[in-house]
């Protein structure tokens, strides 16, 4: 098992030449752009492992998460510790196998995911491909370990708790752990559900050890801005730095475990080490709604919420939302001795203090004239009416939105 001291081994090399670097693990994430994979690649670069990253092929560069911590192998070969493949989510079962046999992972992180509920909704096909990466992915890890005999190879399945639906008993909604009944009330959460079966059925039929994690809102600094969480706290920059005077919302009252991302990936690591594979929830185990965290942004940067929150009434609530989702994690606390160091109130805190920064860099070129903050479609008045096409349209596309802001344009 791999310490907090792991570090890479010297080798013996080529006279003249410097050793190339052994190290402790090999591991590979899928899905290493993302806000979880990027926390995971610094914690597993922290502890030795040499860190291989699939993201979607995109003609836009979309690393900007873990560009931080990459090495460009043509400048400094051996100091290169994580390298980055791109692909995309349709790859089959074969390219996938190609990819491990190259690399001969001993860890397998599956993050690869379409976590927009919205987006589930006005395109029904698309939640579809996270069940078939997972299936995929399964089966390439499968057939690596039945060609290699490679069967230390360790597999993780992120999960969500959109896989539980709304639960409660005469004492109120319950506290969701292992043994909940899945009931998703969302394209995404039965795809999410497939994914996790996909994941007991590999290991349990062939053996492999392949482990769900269950996770409750992850949320950090390098959420996307679509998310709620991360709209408020972006808002909430913004408005302390004169970029902008409204935030508007809809739904205030839908309560979520959220947590910090950066604690959940110690949690998936953990379950990895274990002697034998599991699943687990991971979350905080205490819900907070929408409008708590918009309460606790102002707050924390000395501003009055109601002088710039709007309620949009006209905002469609889901065909079947499900109001307040809880997570029970006393099985990955007794078992894998896993405890979250983030509260609630800091997280938010942590995720202000990013946006202010960000809308800091944003001002200086207000100041100097490179963005017009009166027409600009990303400052100014007309990010706030592009924030009410995005909230009142689940998933408009990018020609719909861009037609509207011009028709206000105009006006």
């Amino acid at each position: 098992m791999a310490t907090q001291n792991d570090t890479p081994k010297s080798g013996s090399g080529t006279k003249g030449e410097a050793p190339p670097p052994q190290y402790s693990k090999v591991a590979l994430i899928i899905g290493i752009a993302g806000q979880v994979g990027s926390y995971l690649s610094e914690f597993l670069l922290d502890k030795g492992y040499e860190v291989y990253g699939m993201s979607v092929r995109s003609s836009n560069f979309n690393t900007q998460r873990v560009d931080h911590i990459y090495i460009n192998p043509r400048n400094n070969a051996h100091n290169v510790r994580m390298k980055l493949r791109c692909s995309i989510l349709t790859d089959s079962s074969l390219c996938l196998r190609r990819w491990i046999d190259a690399i001969s992972p001993d860890e397998v992180y599956n993050l690869a995911d379409q976590y927009e509920v919205a987006v589930s909704l006005e395109t029904p096909e698309y939640p579809d491909i996270v069940a078939t990466v997972a299936f995929r992915l399964l089966e390439a890890v499968r057939s690596h370990v039945s060609v290699t005999g490679r069967s230390h190879i360790r597999y993780f399945q992120s999960g969500s708790s959109e896989v539980f639906g709304p639960q409660s008993d005469k004492s109120g909604y319950l506290r969701m752990n292992e043994k909940s009944q899945f009931h998703p009330w969302s394209l995404y959460g039965v795809s999410k559900c497939a994914a996790h079966w996909y994941t007991v059925y590999y290991r349990e039929a062939h053996g492999l050890f392949a482990c769900n994690g269950i996770l409750f809102n992850p949320e950090s600094p390098r959420q996307d801005w679509n998310f709620v969480t991360r709209k408020i706290t972006r808002a909430v920059g913004r408005i302390k730095m004169g970029l902008q005077s409204k935030l508007f919302l809809g739904n205030l009252l839908a309560s979520r475990d959220w947590g910090f991302a950066g604690d959940y990936m110690e949690a998936m690591w953990m379950m990895l080490q274990q002697g034998k594979p599991d699943d687990y929830v991971v979350g905080m185990g205490e819900s907070h709604t929408v409008d708590e965290i918009m309460m606790t942004a102002f707050e924390y940067v000395g501003l009055e919420w109601r002088d710039y929150v709007v309620y949009d009434n006209e905002i469609p609530l889901r065909p079947a939302g499900v109001d307040q989702l809880r997570g029970d994690a006393t099985k990955a606390k007794e078992v894998l001795g896993w405890k979250a160091k983030v509260g609630f109130e800091k997280l938010v805190e942590m995720m202000v203090d990013e946006d202010i920064e960000l809308a800091k860099r944003e001002k200086v070129l207000v100041d100097t004239g490179y963005i017009d903050v009166c027409n600009s479609r990303v400052l100014g008045h007309f990010e706030e009416v592009r924030s009410q096409i995005l909230c009142r349209y689940p998933a408009p596309s990018f020609s719909d939105a861009e037609k509207e802001l011009q028709a206000e344009e105009s006006r």
